[in-house]
């Protein structure tokens, strides 16, 4: 498990696609641990890079 930040738009599309990978895996296990965090890398970086507009 190497789990480092995603600062490019590179970074965000291996981290998509290991999320993939790994989107089936057994609760408690390495790889599901690999996914939550891969899960909430992905939720800041979207944050950032892709906001929701305000619809007021």
């Amino acid at each position: 498990m190497d789990i480092k930040p995603i600062k490019t738009e590179q970074d965000y599309d291996l981290a998509l696609k290991r999320v993939n990978i790994l989107f089936d895996a057994i609760p408690n296990t390495n790889e599901a641990i690999e996914l939550e965090n891969l899960v909430t890398l992905i939720e800041e970086y979207e944050l950032i890079h892709y906001p929701i507009p305000d619809l007021k």
